[in-house]
C-alpha cells in the first residue's frame, strides 16, 4: 500500500534503523558520566551532535537536542523573546507558520506581548518587502518557515534574513519540512526541525542558536544541552535521527528522481480531473510534495476512498477536520479548500505507484461528485429570474458551493445569487468558485445566521 504523507512523518530510513539498534546496546548509560560507559555514551552524543550541526550548518556547540520539534519551535521562541524583552514584546511570523509557532505567538499575546501576521501571496510565500515592512523598533523576534507543511512551497529566507539582519531582529527558520532536503541559506538567528520528517525517529528536535544572539531559556534550568532541553537524552533516538539526516543528505539523486514525480502528479492532475486547482508554488518548491483541491467534493469522502484503494494521502479540507475550518495556511492564500488532497511522497516511492494513483483518482472525484449531485454543468435557464437565495445554512463543504453551481444560469448575467452558509469554508470556497467558473464575488454581507455571500454572473 503506497504511503503517500510523509509530510506527517516519513517512514524510518535503513539507516536509522540500523543506528538505532547499535546505539541502544551502546549508548545506554549516561553521557555526564566518566566511567566507561559514560564516556561511551558521551561520545556517541558529541559524535551525534557534530553531525547533525554540519547538516544544519551551525557548529557543534550552537545546538542542542530536544524532545520534538514543537518543543524546539517553543524553546527557541520563548527563549529569544525573553532574551531581547528589553527591545521589545513584538513578534513577527507570516500566516502560513506551523500551528507551533502560532500557539507560541498566541501565548506570548496572552502573557501582554504582541505579534504581526505578514500575509502570503497567492503561492503561499511572503513577500521579502511586506515582511521587512512588518518590523519595528520594539521587534524581538521575526518567524518564518524554510517551506511550507502543506502546499510545499519554499520561503524566501535568505532575502528575509537579509532584511531581519538589517534591521537588527534576529530571525527564527523553522526548518522541519526542508532540512532533509538541504540547508538553509541566508543569516538566519535560530533554526528548529523535526528527525520524523526526514525518516529519523520520532521524539528528536532541533534547536541551533547562533552565538550572540541573546538567548535566556524558560523554565526550570537543567544541566543537559546547554540547559535548553531539560531531561535525560533519548541517545539512541538522537543518534539515529543524527545518522538518517546524514544519509538522506547523500541521496541527492532521489530529490531530483521525487520532483519530477511530483511535476507529473501536477500536471497529469490538471489534465485528467476537471475544475481542480493545483495549489502551491510550482517552481519554488520541496521536491516531493504537492496539494490540489477538488471542487464539488467531500474531502473526508475522497481521503477514504483513496485509502480503500491503498494510498494514504492527507488534508487540509474543512471537512476532514474535526474544527469544521479549513487549513490556515489555505485560508491565508486563498485558494479553494473543498476536496484539498496533499501528496508526499517517501524515497524510494515508485514511479507505477504514482501512475496507479494518477489513473484511480479521476474515477473517485467523480464518484464523489455524482453521489453529492454536483453539477455537470449549469446550463443557463430558459426564463432567468432576476436573482436568487441559495439557504444552505446548516449544510458543509462542498455543499454551499454546489447549490451555488446548480442555480446560477438560472439568473441573467449582471443578476446576483446570495448564498447563505454558516460553514467556514464557504468564507473561501465561494470566492474560489467564482475565480475558477469567472464569475464575480460581490462580497459577504450579515446575515440573521452564518453569512450571506453575493456573487454576480458575469457569463
Amino acid at each position: 500500500m503506497p504511503y503517500f504523507d510523509t509530510a506527517s512523518a516519513a517512514p524510518l530510513h535503513p539507516v536509522a534503523r540500523q543506528a538505532l539498534l547499535a546505539a541502544l546496546d551502546e549508548g545506554w548509560a549516561d553521557p555526564a558520566r566518566l566511567y566507561r560507559e559514560g564516556r561511551r555514551a558521551r561520545l556517541l552524543l558529541d559524535a551525534a551532535r557534530e553531525a547533525a550541526a554540519e547538516a544544519v550548518g551551525c557548529r557543534p556547540d550552537e545546538l542542542v537536542f530536544t524532545s520534538s520539534g514543537t518543543t524546539a519551535v517553543h524553546a527557541g521562541i520563548a527563549g529569544a523573546l525573553s532574551g531581547r524583552r528589553r527591545v521589545g514584546r513584538h513578534l513577527v511570523l507570516s500566516a502560513v507558520e506551523h500551528s507551533s509557532v502560532l500557539h507560541s505567538a498566541a501565548a506570548h499575546e496572552a502573557a501582554g506581548g504582541s505579534f504581526t501576521e505578514v500575509p502570503v501571496e497567492r503561492s503561499g510565500a511572503v513577500d521579502p518587502a511586506a515582511y521587512a515592512g512588518a518590523l519595528r523598533a520594539d521587534t524581538a523576534l521575526a518567524c518564518l518557515q524554510s517551506a511550507n507543511h502543506e502546499v510545499g512551497t519554499e520561503q524566501p529566507v535568505a532575502e528575509v534574513a537579509a532584511l531581519c539582519a538589517e534591521a537588527g531582529v534576529p530571525l527564527l527558520v523553522d526548518a522541519a519540512q526542508s532540512l532533509g532536503w538541504g540547508p538553509v541559506a541566508g543569516r538566519w538567528s535560530l533554526l528548529t526541525a523535526s528527525a520524523h520528517k526526514w525518516g529519523g525517529p520520532a521524539g528528536v528536535g532541533l534547536l541551533a542558536v547562533r552565538k550572540g544572539v541573546r538567548f535566556a531559556p524558560q523554565g526550570p534550568a537543567g544541566e543537559r544541552e546547554s540547559g535548553r532541553a531539560p531531561g535525560f537524552e533519548n541517545l539512541p533516538a538522537i543518534v539515529a535521527a543524527a545518522a538518517s539526516l546524514r544519509a538522506v543528505r547523500e541521496e541527492a539523486a532521489e530529490a531530483v528522481r521525487l520532483r519530477a514525480l511530483v511535476g507529473r502528479i501536477r500536471s497529469v492532475v490538471a489534465e485528467r480531473v476537471g475544475d481542480v486547482e493545483v495549489v502551491g508554488d510550482p517552481e519554488r518548491r520541496l521536491p516531493h510534495l504537492v496539494t490540489f483541491s477538488c471542487l464539488y467534493v467531500d474531502g473526508e469522502t475522497l481521503l477514504h476512498e483513496l485509502d480503500r484503494h491503498g494510498f494514504s494521502v492527507s488534508s487540509g479540507s474543512s471537512c476532514t477536520s474535526s474544527t469544521l475550518e479549513p487549513s490556515h495556511v489555505l485560508k491565508a492564500m486563498g485558494v479553494l479548500s473543498e476536496g484539498n488532497v496533499r501528496v508526499s511522497l517517501p524515497m524510494g516511492t515508485a514511479e507505477a505507484d504514482v501512475d496507479r494513483f494518477l489513473d484511480v483518482l479521476p474515477g473517485l472525484v467523480a464518484e464523489v461528485r455524482e453521489r453529492l449531485g454536483a453539477p455537470v454543468s449549469a446550463p443557463p435557464s430558459p426564463t432567468p429570474v432576476a436573482s436568487l437565495v441559495v439557504d444552505a445554512l446548516g449544510r458543509r463543504c462542498p455543499i454551499p458551493v454546489i447549490e451555488l453551481a446548480k442555480v446560477i444560469g438560472e439568473v441573467p448575467v449582471g443578476a446576483t445569487v446570495t448564498v447563505l452558509a454558516d460553514d467556514e469554508a464557504a468564507r473561501l470556497d465561494i470566492p474560489a468558485w467564482c475565480e475558477m467558473r469567472e464569475q464575480e464575488y460581490v462580497g459577504e454581507e450579515p446575515a440573521d445566521r452564518g453569512s450571506a455571500y453575493v456573487v454576480r454572473r458575469l457569463s
